[in-house]
Parts: C-alpha cells; structure tokens; sequence
C-alpha cells in the first residue's frame, strides 16, 4: 500500500506543500452553479434542477464542496479504503470553503453523520462521515442519533432503482433520543452522494422524528451513472 507522502501535495506532487496544495485547489475545486436540492451542476442563472421541481427531495437544501472525479475521487478511495483517516480535516476545510456551507454550519443545531453497518465499521475501522462531521463542527456532531438497523449492499453495485429498494428502512433515529431532533434544523453528513438514496432514506426518518430543516452536506457530488 502506498502512503502519501507528508508535506507533500497527493495531486500534483510539489512539495513543500499541505495535502492538497493551493495551486490544486485553485484548479479542481472551483465552485459551479449547482441545484439548491441535489447540488447537481446547473446553467448559471438557475437555481434549481428539472428533477427536483418535479419531485422534490426529502431534505431541504444539498451542498458539496466539489465533483466526485479526479483528482478527488481517488482521495475520498484513499480516505476510505486505504485505512487514512487524516484526509478528514483536510476534505472538511474544502467543505468549508464551499458555497452556503458555512451559514448552513452556522445555524444547523445538529450534525449527524451516516451511520455505517456494523460489519463495514469493522472492516473499514473508522465511519469516514463521523470523521467529516467532528471535523467540521465536533460539539454540534451526534453520531448516535442515526441508526443503520439493516445492513445493505454496497450501492455503488446497484443501479438506480435497486439503490432506492436497498436502503429502504435501512435507518432509524434512536427512538430514546427523538425529542432531541424535534424542532431541530440538521446537517446530514456524508463523503459522497452519488443517487442520493442513502441520504433520502436517513433524512425521512429524521424528519419523521421532528427535523423542521434538512441540509445533505457532502465532500463530493457524483454525476447520474456513476
């Protein structure tokens, strides 16, 4: 397994250099228009996709820092399944950076990651979604108010439709703790939304629970068929 390098940049490879250096940054995380509810790219000037004027999504706003494509489609595989978890402060400080998501932060009363299965905790070590969350803002992260109470196939497997059947009652809010939700605005933590099934089906059952505001914030927004 190769490591990166420390103080070196793991896209261009200039060093000295923080993990990603400016330079990298300027080029392949420069914001876009986007959809207000699925964060989507959009012609400048609109604020909202076709699909979700159609049928809105179960949350209230979408945000991303960038586009799942290179080069951070390979860091969020090395964050995930290369066993590096110190990506995390470095994509939560691009989330940071990222249009509207500093005042969604702001007036969020609670960030809840995506809860992973038990079996994928073990495998993987660490819930990269927790990880993003205390990064971003640890005294407002809860991770136990989600819970993953059916343990599914990995969606990135699935096509669409299997994806929205796959995470069907897949999560739960902590029955003991719903009161902490009622009448709360929430960010919903994840690394990657690709159909958006997994947030859809986590952002109904908080909103059953009370949530009067929903934000889906994600490090990166997959293009339809990835």
């Amino acid at each position: 397994m190769v490591r990166r390098i420390p103080s070196r940049c793991a896209v261009c490879h200039a060093w000295p250099s923080q993990a990603v250096c400016e330079a990298c940054v300027n080029r392949f995380a420069q914001p876009c228009a986007r959809c207000r509810t699925c964060a989507l790219p959009l012609v400048i000037g609109q604020v909202q996709c076709a699909a979700c004027i159609r049928t809105l999504p179960p949350w209230d706003d979408a945000l991303t820092a960038v586009a799942y494509e290179y080069p951070w489609s390979q860091l969020v595989v090395d964050f995930k399944f290369r066993q590096e978890p110190g990506w995390a402060r470095n994509m939560a400080l691009l989330m940071r950076s990222a249009p509207w998501v500093e005042p969604a932060l702001d007036a969020a009363d609670l960030l809840v990651p995506m809860p992973l299965s038990r079996q994928r905790l073990r495998e993987r070590g660490f819930n990269q979604a927790l990880l993003l969350a205390r990064a971003l803002s640890a005294h407002k992260t809860h991770p136990r108010l989600l819970i993953r109470i059916k343990d599914t196939p990995a969606q990135s497997s699935l096509p669409r439709a299997a994806r929205l059947a796959n995470v069907q009652h897949a999560f739960a809010t902590d029955p003991l703790r719903q009161a902490e939700v009622e009448g709360r605005r929430v960010v919903l933590i994840d690394d990657v939304m690709t159909s958006g099934a997994s947030l859809g089906a986590a952002a109904r059952s908080l909103r059953q629970a009370g949530a009067v505001h929903i934000t889906t914030l994600v490090f990166a927004r997959a293009e339809p068929g990835h």
